[in-house]
């Protein structure tokens, strides 16, 4: 008889912390407070930038929804750049990534995007090198790292972007300090296109 209260009890118990679980994980649920849950979409702050100066953040936001990217600048020969994540990493620095889409009429090879230093230019030819991360409330302009050898640490497409194509890129920057989160990426003639930087993983 002992045996089976003591069975009893501990279904019961079983059962009422099986049921809280479920209460807790249903109110840590989606809701209109921006969390996982609910249709995915993120708030309207994070709308993407044209370009056009238009907005009162000039194109910086928060973290994307998924799909959505943190901005997008079209430039001439019809480019457009998007940026889809901007992370600050361990080890103090900034990795920024995204695609470039070419949606002009013939194949285009970056001119201008590996930047105007000669020795530079020439060891990251159509690459991102000449890229640049600028922090206004710090005032300073961050260029991409580079390793020992003068290559940047970035993407080098090798070869010209075919007309209607697009090429995913990536470009690591020394970090700003912490709390300098809100920076504009520029590249050659590109209009700047300003992200908010979040915390890596």
């Amino acid at each position: 008889m002992n045996h089976r209260r003591v069975l009893r009890v501990r279904r019961t118990m079983t059962a009422v912390a099986l049921a809280a679980g479920l209460a807790v994980t249903a109110g840590c649920g989606g809701g209109s407070d921006g969390g996982d849950g609910g249709d995915g979409k993120e708030p309207q702050s994070s709308a993407k930038s044209d370009g056009s100066g238009g907005g009162s953040d000039g194109g910086r936001s928060g973290a994307p929804a998924d799909g959505e990217p943190l901005a997008e600048v079209r430039g001439g020969e019809d480019i457009t750049l998007t940026i889809t994540s901007a992370r600050r990493e361990s080890g103090g620095f900034v990795t920024i990534s995204g695609k470039v889409t070419n949606g002009g009429g013939k194949a285009w090879v970056a001119p201008g995007w590996e930047g105007n230093e000669s020795e530079v230019a020439l060891r990251n030819k159509l690459s991102v090198a000449g890229a640049k991360l600028v922090d206004k409330k710090g005032k300073k302009r961050y260029l991409v790292l580079r390793d020992t050898e003068g290559r940047c640490l970035c993407t080098a497409f090798g070869q010209p972007v075919l007309a209607g194509k697009s090429k995913t890129w990536y470009a690591q920057f020394p970090a700003p300090p912490e709390g300098n989160d809100e920076v504009e990426f520029q590249i050659a003639d590109m209009p700047p296109a300003g992200v908010t930087i979040s915390e890596g993983e």
